[in-house]
């Protein structure tokens, strides 16, 4: 072989090994605490500056700008603010209460009304994390001082939660419909069946779990008229007709949802500070400061996440994974169950977010060449990450449970947390193995 032809192939291979040079830095900055924005701006600047040369200092930039520069990602910090506004108000604790005054006849009523309390307080705030701080600390108590079992008053409140991952308006499915391109309108609609169905599930668990085991939930004896039942709607009411207006505009065509939320931010405020009156000066610039750092941490590490994905794009990376796997021969369905296992195994990992922005691009051409849809992906993808925030160690709604209960261990929240996490991966399976049931809705509407 020529000396010419004998560099170039030498060349080629060094090539070949570049994107593993990139993710070992990656990996290697990530476990020894690097932020995770910083790492993968770097990791893919090091992967451009080695692919380009100096020209990594123009792709980089472009990449970053080139992501955040869209007008669906301005209903994040919209409905951000709206979830903040609303959680600085008794709306979880009206709701918790609302959800018990109706719900007390069956057995393991609180916990049941905690699933029911936190689905609905989802719907107005979109962050798993503010609705296991709302509704943890008023039912993890109550439960607490009624005889429940201190595993089921966690692990229900603690899995809970998660499901404002999954109803809309969905923060996981905005960054989502950002980073794939589908419409973010039907990512909304499509998480509502799962949403529910999950929920259902939820209660069911613990209606069958307390008939088998009456010790971890006393009955509730406590009586309540209709007319206390209807008078518990009073401080919810408001809320609800908020969600209604925000999703109805959505759905029915006549506002994007970028424009939706700024609805819902403004109603938001309205509630908080007319009806309730809860908002002074102070209260309201902090409640602006706080959803301005949420804000500016998930588009930091979405626009960094966009520099390392456009890197594994330029060295074809999800092309070359899409054609291993469909090239191999193994079924459709094994490479999806694989895909299902990486995404609940990096879930305990990485934050959703990342996860989002960085497997999105990667895994995203797989699923289609195997014939399926990205908005159904789009809608498992946040059934996984809903285990994920309940899974150690970065299952931040774990977290967000002791910071407000700090009588239950974190180990003990964990152990809670286990079979509830079982239920939710029977939901996500049913939702794989059957992707109509996901997109009925939107395909109806």
């Amino acid at each position: 072989m020529k000396p010419c032809a004998q560099q170039a192939l030498f060349e080629r291979r060094i090539k070949m090994f570049e994107p593993f040079v990139v993710l070992v830095v990656l990996l290697v900055m990530i476990g020894i605490g690097f932020p995770i924005f910083l790492a993968l701006g770097l990791s893919g600047l090091l992967g451009f500056y080695m692919a380009k040369g100096s020209l990594a200092f123009f792709f980089a930039p472009s990449s970053l700008f080139g992501q955040l520069n869209s007008f669906e990602l301005i209903a994040l910090p919209l409905f951000v603010l709206m979830g903040n506004l609303l959680s600085a108000t008794p709306v979880g604790s009206s709701l918790f209460v609302a959800a018990t005054r109706w719900l007390n006849w069956l057995r393991g009523s609180l916990a049941i009304s905690s699933v029911g309390a936190s689905a609905m307080f989802g719907a107005v705030s979109g962050v798993s994390i503010a609705g296991v701080a709302a509704i943890g600390s008023i039912a993890v108590p109550q439960m607490l001082e009624r005889g429940y079992s201190r595993r089921l008053a966690a692990g229900s409140v603690v899995t809970a939660g998660a499901l404002a991952m999954l109803i809309p308006p969905s923060v996981p499915f905005i960054i989502y419909g950002a980073v794939s391109g589908v419409s973010v309108g039907d990512l909304f609609i499509g998480g509502i069946i799962p949403g529910i169905v999950l929920a259902l599930a939820l209660s069911l668990y613990i209606y069958l779990r307390v008939l088998v085991n009456p010790h971890e939930a006393p009955p509730d004896h406590t009586r309540y008229t209709w007319a206390e039942r209807f008078e518990s709607l009073g401080n919810i009411w408001h809320s609800a007709l908020l969600v209604l207006i925000v999703l109805g505009s959505i759905y029915s065509g006549m506002a994007t949802p970028s424009e939706a939320a700024g609805i819902g931010a403004m109603g938001a405020l309205f509630i908080a500070g007319a009806i309730f009156r809860m908002l002074t000066w102070r209260k309201f610039i902090d409640i602006l400061a706080s959803s301005a750092r949420v804000s500016g941490a998930i588009l930091l590490i979405m626009g960094a996440a966009k520099i390392f994905g456009d890197y594994l794009n330029l060295v074809r990376v999800p092309q070359a994974l899409t054609d291993l796997l469909v090239g191999s021969q193994m079924p459709g369905w094994a490479i999806l169950l694989g895909i299902m296992l990486l995404l609940v195994l990096l879930g305990m990992l990485v934050d959703a977010v990342s996860l989002i922005v960085v497997t999105t691009p990667i895994l995203l051409p797989v699923i289609v060449a195997l014939g399926y849809d990205p908005l159904w992906f789009g809608i498992v993808m946040v059934l996984n990450l809903e285990i994920a925030v309940v899974t150690p160690p970065v299952g931040l709604n774990l977290y967000a449970l002791r910071g407000v209960c700090p009588d239950l261990r974190i180990e003990e929240i964990i152990r809670s947390a286990i079979p509830f996490v079982m239920v939710q991966f029977l939901v996500l399976m049913v939702f794989v193995l059957f992707p109509q049931l996901s997109l009925w809705l939107p395909g109806l509407i």
